[in-house]
């Protein structure tokens, strides 16, 4: 897996200093190079750094949408940083670290809070109706589902890979029923970009998907 950490470190920072209204103490790096060692982590093949860039990036092209763009990046930061692939409670200890870091290193308490209810969102990515903060997260979150055909295969491969401890006999069936609940969803995407550009994109992976671990 690549290094990212000199390419984000500096974006971390950057995005610290605005969330907490451009105060620059505590230092923000060390939280920085705390996180990115978590998103560096030896069990992690699809939650990455990589996907941690594509993330930011997209909330980047979505960000108008959003009504604290700063919180969403945050969150970002923050949805994925604790991961073990065979346990239930990510999101929850990643959305508790956010809520410890960001107090500590002088994030307001209605911006953490906001940004610990986003990573919390991530568990189902079904953020209610104009709920614009968690349709950006979740959108760029679920992205990497209209990615071309080489690189959804890219990204399921990485996802079984996450998962190679379980065997096919209960990975299947259950990957399936994730891509069940996914397609159940009336809209996988609810920002107005999203639904345009990869909705159609998004289901037509998800349907194929299913298909051949049905077959």
């Amino acid at each position: 897996m690549a290094d990212h950490s000199a390419a984000l470190l500096p974006r971390w920072n950057t995005l610290l200093d605005s969330a907490r209204g451009g105060v620059r103490e505590p230092d923000p790096a060390p939280y920085g190079r705390d996180l990115l060692a978590r998103w560096a982590e030896p069990q992690r093949r699809y939650h990455t750094t990589e996907h941690l860039i594509t993330v930011l990036d997209h909330i980047a092209e979505l960000a108008a949408h959003a009504a604290d763009p700063d919180a969403v990046l945050l969150a970002a930061w923050f949805h994925d940083a604790v991961y073990r692939p065979d346990r239930s409670e990510n999101e929850e200890r990643s959305a508790a670290l956010a809520e410890r870091a960001l107090t500590q290193a002088g994030v307001p308490t209605d911006r953490t809070a906001e940004v610990a209810r986003l990573v919390r969102l991530t568990v189902t990515h079904n953020p209610a109706e104009g709920d614009t903060n968690g349709e950006v997260l979740c959108d760029a979150d679920l992205a990497v589902l209209a990615g071309t055909p080489e690189e959804y295969a890219t990204y399921a491969a990485a996802v079984r890979e996450e998962y190679a401890f379980v065997p096919d006999e209960l990975f299947l069936p259950g990957r399936a029923a994730v891509l069940r609940q996914l397609l159940g969803l009336p809209r996988l995407f609810r920002t107005p970009y999203g639904q345009r550009h990869w909705e159609h994109t998004a289901r037509r992976n998800l349907t194929t998907e299913l298909e051949l671990l049905t077959a």
